[in-house]
């Protein structure tokens, strides 16, 4: 038999924390859905005390999900603690995480605390945190520049209060695998059977899932990882590689294996990227979009002789379809087609989703010659948001520059009234948006805009993502738009973002951490 690994998923959490990557409820949700098909052990939902955004979130997902365990994250600070365990209170399964800083760095710098009043923390962290439910893990965070002695003493410690989980994360990505495999084995050995060692690996030096793997070898029973290795700075290790390592090389991992369906992994990448706009590398491992392409013409005879000359496993094993489509999808297609495709790419739309997917998708397929299975995915991120459409784009037309300026005429429909404007900038996208800010009343500044071709050939569906800010407040929001034209994709992710501001604007009050830092 295998011994299983547990994987505790922090997408929703530390992979929120990516700059650009924040997600509203119910995205929140459907990628939580996700997570529980894809096998995740354990969800962390959020930072309940971040926000009441956060705390929502994880609330309604304590409501809906019933196999994986919702997590919450909290400081050893009582308020913390007592957010997390009422966020989490409607779960199922449901776990405390709470933390603090044990290195020596971390506690005189930032803590300003001494070893001492530390433990004392962590000891009434968990002791608190247990009243509320009685899985509680806790992290020494920063544990690799941690003083081996202290970290003994303070697991001791919080193991006696009550922790069923200690978790020893690499905060800044500052280990070596062998000597974080030996860091974890001097542990394990040290608890014994009193507790589950785990582990969450930063990506800073690029060893994140090295450090994991390493890890396992010497006893971690839990990883805490992303999908896409989303997270603070340059990422978390990434749940795809750390699974299909275990599961491809169990000659060298000694059967170690996870409860993760590995044929939801691609599906799971796709759902992430198209709620957070970032997509994976294209030569990221596993769910990268060149992950099995060959150019080279050596690769692709042998390839075609035989796939396991060049592929280590087949696409097919983690729900990645590259044989081509069965069915092929055209402006010819009826809703029947449409949404047995929506059921095999594993989705499934309410009759109203339904409806306004078709109606996008016929838009669409009345521009383009093909239809791919990542064009439909993207229309159905798009009609699933649940951002309420206060304002709609029904028209756009550009005029060429003059004399270095760019025009902008739209009309954009609130509240089954519609107006028509125009406005002159530096710049296409400059008027487009300045004509969108006029008609709307709103006045934004735009932080970031990138545009990507969904799928291939000339007429690929543009998809659009903007950060933005609105009206000066603060935090930026993102918005998504699809089009066949890049310009009008970019007036819907415009439009798109503006919404998400008006629909969450009664949320954006984020907690000042002061002294501890608000991540793991």
């Amino acid at each position: 038999m295998s011994e299983i690994i547990k994987i505790f998923d922090t997408t929703l959490r530390d992979g929120e924390q990516s700059p650009g990557a924040s997600m509203n409820t119910d995205e929140k949700i459907k990628i939580a859905g996700q997570l529980q098909r894809l096998g995740v052990d354990i969800i962390e939902a959020g930072f309940a005390i971040a926000s009441p955004g956060d705390f929502d979130a994880i609330d309604k997902i304590a409501q809906v999900i019933d196999k994986s365990t919702v997590c919450s994250l909290a400081r050893a600070v009582e308020a913390d603690i007592k957010a997390a365990g009422e966020a989490i209170a409607k779960a199922k399964f449901r776990r405390i995480h709470t933390f603090i800083a044990t290195s020596p760095i971390h506690m005189e710098y930032k803590l300003k605390s001494t070893p001492d009043e530390v433990i004392k923390r962590a000891i009434n962290a968990v002791k608190y945190a247990k009243t509320f439910t009685d899985d509680v893990e806790f992290s020494c965070e920063d544990a690799t520049r941690s003083e081996l002695p202290f970290i003994k003493e303070i697991v001791s410690a919080v193991i006696e209060a009550g922790a069923k989980t200690i978790n020893l994360p690499d905060t800044v990505g500052y280990a070596i695998p062998d000597q974080y495999g030996k860091f974890i084995r001097e542990v394990v050995d040290f608890v014994g059977n009193k507790a589950i060692i785990s582990v969450h690996c930063h990506n800073d030096l690029g060893l994140g899932v090295a450090n994991s793997l390493s890890a396992v070898m010497n006893g971690a029973k839990q990883v805490e990882c992303t999908i896409n290795g989303l997270g603070e700075r340059a990422g978390n290790a990434a749940l795809e590689e750390i699974v299909m390592a275990l599961k491809v090389r169990p000659d060298f991992f000694g059967g170690i294996d996870t409860n993760i369906n590995i044929k939801e992994i691609y599906p799971a990448s796709k759902l992430v990227a198209a709620v957070t706009g970032m997509q994976p590398q294209a030569n990221k491992a596993i769910v990268g979009k060149n992950a099995f392409a060959h150019e080279s013409g050596i690769h692709q005879d042998g390839v075609l002789k035989h796939r396991q000359t060049y592929e280590i496993f087949n696409a097919s094993d983690i729900g990645k379809d590259i044989t081509g489509e069965n069915l092929v999808l055209g402006k010819h297609s009826g809703k029947a087609a449409f949404n047995d495709k929506i059921k095999q790419l594993g989705f499934e739309l309410t009759s109203s989703e339904l409806e306004e997917a078709m109606e996008l998708f016929k838009i669409i397929a009345d521009k383009k010659k093909e239809m791919f299975d990542d064009d439909i995915r993207m229309i159905i991120a798009d009609v699933t948001s649940h951002i309420p459409k206060v304002f709609k784009l029904i028209h756009l037309q550009i005029a060429d520059a003059q004399g270095g300026l760019a025009t902008a005429a739209a009309t954009i429909s609130h509240e089954d009234v519609e107006k028509t404007d125009a406005s002159v900038g530096d710049g296409t996208i400059d008027a487009v948006f300045k004509v969108i800010d006029r008609l709307s009343g709103y006045t934004g500044a735009l932080m970031d805009y990138k545009v990507e071709a969904v799928s291939k050939g000339k007429d690929a569906l543009a998809a659009v993502t903007v950060k933005a800010v609105f009206d000066g407040d603060k935090p930026a929001v993102l918005g998504h738009g699809l089009d066949i034209d890049t310009m009008t994709a970019s007036a819907k992710a415009y439009i798109n973002a503006l919404n998400s501001y008006l629909s969450m604007k009664d949320n954006m009050i984020k907690i000042d951490c002061k002294d501890d830092i608000c991540a793991i």
